[in-house]
C-alpha cells in the first residue's frame, strides 16, 4: 500500500519547507520513491520539493480545482510511489472560509493523510502543551500523527519539550531539529529563494535530507496513511500528435509553470522548445511563445545584456506571433524594469515600464472577467463566469499607453490597475494572472487553437537553428 503524510504547521514559516524538503530527501535516499503535492497556488516550493523527489510537485487548490479535480490529481500523481508527501501552506486550520472548508485540515482528511505538526519551539517550554491539546482538540476527526519540534534550542530545550508534551498530550514527537544556520532557506518578496537561483542547491537538500534522517523518525512516518482507499484517476486526457511548436521560456529568470499545465499543452499537440533568455542568442524555431513567472528583477542585468534575446522577441512579436506571458514575463515584455535604484532595458513590445516596490501590489486569489477584446476563444462571451487565477506580485506597470487593450475585467484582485489586466497588443496576451489549466479555465485548449488559426491567417513562424539540449532543462527546473 502507498503510505502519505502531510506536512502542516502551527503558523506561516515555521519550517514546514524545510521539514518537507528534508523529509523528500531522507525517504528518497532510503530508496522509497515519493511523490510531492503542495497545496494552494505555489511555484518556489515546488520547485524544492520537486529537486528533493526527482517528481513533478503537483498543486493541490480548492480556489481554481474542484474537489473532484483535487482527488484526481492526487490519484494520478501518486501512480508508481512508495509515499505521497504534501505540503500545506499557512497554519494547520488557515485558509479563506471562516468554516475551514479550504483549509490544511480539511485537505488533509479529505486526501486520508495523517498530519506531521512543524511547530516553530523558539521561546516556548511548557507552553506548548495548550498548544498541541488545542490543535488536537479543534478537529478531533483529523490524524496528527505526531509532532516535528523545530528551532529547538539545544538538547536540554529538547528533552523539557518532550517531557511536557509526554505528560499532557498523546501526541508522539516524532522528531526534532535544533536551530542552525545550515538548514534554513533564505526567503524574500512571494517567499523562498527559488531552487534554480541557489547555488549548490543540490547540496543543500542532500544536507537537510541528512539532518532529518538523523534526527526525525522516519521509519515511522514512512508507514503513515497505509490504509487509505485505492486511488483510482480518470483516463487522461489523450494526447494529439504534435502540431504546433510552443517556445518556453524557461531559466534562473523564468521558472514558474506548474507541470500540468505543460502536460495539458503537450497532450493538446504542442511539443514544447525551451529556450534560455539569460544566455540564448535566438529563439528556436517555433509557432509560438509561452512566458511564464519567475524574479525577472533578480536578472534584471543579465536579460538587459542579451539584447540579441530582446531583440528577437520584440522582432517576433512585433510580426503577430502568438505569445501569452504572465506576470515575470509581462515584467520582461514591457520597455524598462525599475528595481532597488537600477533600471534595466528590457523587450518593449509592451508600451509601459515596470517598477519594483517594497510592498505586495498584488497578492492572493483573483477572478477575472474575459472581454470582448481577449484574443482566445472567450472573446465576446461576456455572460461566461469569472476565471479563477492568482496573482502575486510586488511590481506595478507605469506610464501604460492610454490606448491599451486589455483582455479582462477584474472582478477580485488587482490585475494591472485594479480594474483590469491582460495587455492585447498583435497576437500577445500578457498579465499579472496566473492562469491553471482546470474544469473552471481551459487555457491551454484555447490558447492553442488561437495559435494554429494565427498560422493559417499567415502569421510567420519563427524558423531558426533549434536550441541545443533546452529539453534536458525541464527536469532541472520542474
Amino acid at each position: 500500500m502507498t503510505a502519505r503524510v502531510y506536512v502542516s504547521a502551527t503558523h506561516k514559516s515555521s519550517g514546514k519547507t524545510t521539514v518537507s524538503i528534508g523529509l523528500c530527501a531522507a525517504l528518497s535516499a532510503r530508496g522509497m520513491v515519493v511523490q510531492p503535492y503542495k497545496k494552494g497556488p505555489d511555484y518556489i516550493d515546488p520547485l524544492w520539493l520537486t529537486a528533493a523527489c526527482q517528481r513533478p510537485c503537483y498543486n493541490l487548490d480548492y480556489h481554481t480545482m474542484t474537489r473532484s479535480e483535487v482527488a484526481d490529481c492526487y490519484a494520478r500523481a501518486s501512480v508508481g510511489a512508495d509515499i505521497l508527501l504534501t505540503e500545506g501552506n499557512k497554519g494547520l486550520f488557515d485558509g479563506v472560509a471562516l468554516d475551514g472548508s479550504d483549509s490544511n485540515a480539511t485537505l488533509a482528511r479529505e486526501l486520508q493523510s495523517p498530519v506531521v505538526l512543524v511547530i516553530d519551539a523558539k521561546g516556548i517550554t511548557r507552553g506548548i502543551a495548550p498548544l498541541v491539546m488545542g490543535y488536537r482538540h479543534f478537529d478531533p476527526d483529523l490524524v496528527i500523527g505526531g509532532i516535528i519540534l523545530n528551532r529547538v534550542g539545544g538538547a536540554r530545550h529538547e528533552s523539557k519539550l518532550r517531557a511536557v508534551l509526554a505528560n499532557y498530550t498523546d501526541v508522539p514527537v516524532v522528531g526534532a531539529l535544533w536551530e542552525s544556520s545550515e538548514i534554513a532557506i533564505t526567503e524574500r518578496h512571494l517567499g523562498l529563494v527559488p531552487r534554480g537561483e541557489w547555488e549548490g542547491g543540490e547540496s543543500l537538500i542532500a544536507h537537510l535530507g541528512k539532518v532529518v534522517g538523523d534526527h526525525v523518525d522516519v521509519a515511522a512516518i514512512a508507514s503513515w496513511g497505509e490504509r487509505g482507499q485505492v486511488l483510482a484517476p480518470r483516463p487522461a486526457k489523450r494526447s494529439r500528435s504534435p502540431s504546433v511548436r510552443i517556445g518556453v521560456a524557461l531559466d534562473r529568470a523564468f521558472s514558474f509553470y506548474y507541470p500540468g499545465d505543460l502536460l495539458a499543452l503537450e497532450a493538446g499537440g504542442a511539443e514544447l522548445v525551451f529556450f534560455d533568455t539569460l544566455h540564448d542568442a535566438q529563439l528556436p524555431p517555433v509557432d509560438a511563445l509561452f512566458i511564464g513567472g519567475g524574479f525577472p528583477e533578480t536578472q534584471g542585468e543579465a536579460l538587459a545584456r542579451n539584447v540579441e534575446m530582446r531583440h528577437a522577441l520584440r522582432a517576433a512579436i512585433d510580426a503577430g506571433m502568438p505569445a501569452y506571458a504572465e506576470c515575470g514575463g509581462l515584467m520582461y515584455l514591457t520597455r524598462s524594469l525599475h528595481w532597488q535604484g537600477q533600471n534595466f532595458p528590457m523587450v518593449g513590445a509592451i508600451a509601459a515600464d515596470t517598477v519594483m516596490d517594497a510592498r505586495p501590489a498584488g497578492h492572493g486569489y483573483v477572478r477575472i472577467q474575459p472581454t470582448i477584446a481577449h484574443p482566445w476563444a472567450w472573446s465576446g462571451r461576456g455572460s461566461e463566469a469569472a476565471l479563477p487565477a492568482h496573482e502575486f506580485h510586488y511590481s506595478r506597470l507605469v506610464n501604460v499607453a492610454r490606448d491599451t487593450v486589455y483582455a479582462y475585467d477584474v472582478t477580485r484582485g488587482t490585475g494591472i490597475n485594479g480594474h483590469h489586466d491582460g495587455i492585447v497588443y498583435k497576437n500577445l496576451l500578457a498579465g499579472y494572472a496566473h492562469l491553471r489549466e482546470v474544469e473552471g479555465c481551459d487555457w491551454t485548449g484555447r490558447f492553442l487553437d488561437f495559435v494554429r488559426a494565427c498560422r493559417e491567417r499567415g502569421h510567420a513562424t519563427r524558423r531558426v537553428a533549434p536550441v541545443v539540449g533546452a529539453e534536458s532543462r525541464l527536469a532541472g527546473s520542474l
